[in-house]
């Protein structure tokens, strides 16, 4: 989407919409509204302006594990250099790959891949993944327990929600949890529809499917209710003024993961948070306004807990796909960093 503007400002009341977006992305425009504290006209025009130029992305995808048994690989790479760009392209056009981001620090890409089937299969995605061009150094870690993925930590903007803790109904639901019986190709159908749109009307899927619109909603509301979707709001954090998007891969006491990991999980600024299967890791995604804010979560909050032994961090540079859905800004966002010429 060349119109994207990722330098333009962006007001608090445009703000507050995408906050509301985060927290429920097929939410009415009237209960945005109320939320943002503006008449229904003016956050109908500003959230549908939001979403045509692409600064915001609303996607719902199937539940982990929808379609029979899966497992999640968090995946650190090196690249030949100059090659950071093709790989991880090359990584968002792979079906089995969940999320990519450039990042600094010893590492140049992470990467979330799932995998369905067996042991053989695993061996299979991941050789041929790390058979990309420009891959210099791949390790795979298997993820063990996913005890938190939200995306609702926009809300610490606003001191009426910041100290709040995160709602666990919020949570994407856990992998393997939804009985592949809930699809047949109708359901997969709509989900495909709301995937590329998550806002799309009932009666417009309806219309393209050759469905009738009650048809389309009982079907929604039956996946939803058995917890087989997760909406997607997606939006760069810079637009929100918030500047510290970092990934911590956190040494922990094996007998203090489980007790860490919840404490955590409350934090509204903890986007993503998984135990590994590596030297009792967690792996922790952290969204927060500033640099001085997030030496205060470090120093004030996670090194006090008990059983950390320590961390490993890197910065998220640009988030390319998450929750199977390629980003629509991150080609502005590497052209006007001056890698125009390695974006195609």
């Amino acid at each position: 989407m060349s119109g994207i503007h990722l330098t333009r400002e962006v007001s608090d009341l445009d703000r507050r919409i995408v906050v509301a977006l985060q927290q429920d992305g097929r939410a009415s425009w009237t209960s945005i509204a109320e939320f943002a504290g503006a008449p229904v006209s003016t956050v109908t025009r500003r959230g549908q302006q939001l979403l045509a130029e692409g600064l915001v992305r609303v996607g719902i995808v199937p539940t982990l594990g929808s379609e029979g048994h899966v497992e999640t690989f968090f995946v650190r790479i090196n690249c030949t250099p100059g090659s950071q760009l093709g790989v991880a392209q090359a990584l968002i056009g792979s079906p089995y790959v969940r999320f990519v981001t450039l990042v600094t620090g010893k590492f140049d890409v992470f990467a979330e891949v799932v995998i369905p089937g067996d042991s053989a299969t695993y061996a299979h995605v991941l050789t041929d993944l790390q058979a990309i061009p420009g891959v210099e150094r791949w390790r795979s870690d298997l993820v063990v327990h996913t005890y938190k993925v939200s995306f609702d930590w926009g809300r610490q903007l606003y001191d009426a929600h910041a100290e709040a803790t995160t709602d666990p109904q919020s949570y994407m639901p856990a992998p393997n949890t939804c009985d592949p019986t809930h699809f047949d190709d109708a359901d997969r159908a709509i989900v495909e529809e709301l995937r590329h749109n998550g806002r799309a009307s009932f009666q417009s899927i309806g219309d393209t499917l050759d469905m009738n619109e009650s048809s389309v909603r009982r079907r929604y509301e039956r996946m939803r209710n058995a917890g087989c979707l997760t909406t997607v709001t997606m939006v760069p954090a810079s637009a929100l003024g918030m500047s510290a998007e970092t990934l911590l891969i956190l040494r922990v006491e094996p007998s203090r993961i489980a007790a860490v990991a919840q404490t955590l999980a409350h934090h509204v600024s903890v986007r993503f948070l998984a135990a590994a299967l590596e030297e009792n890791s967690l792996y922790c995604e952290i969204i927060l306004p500033s640099t001085e804010t997030l030496h205060d979560f470090l120093t004030g909050t996670i090194a006090h807990l008990k059983g950390v032994r320590g961390w490993n961090a890197a910065m998220e540079l640009v988030f390319m796909k998450r929750g199977f859905i390629e980003t629509p800004w991150w080609r502005a966002q590497v052209a006007s960093a001056g890698g125009v010429e390695s974006v195609s």
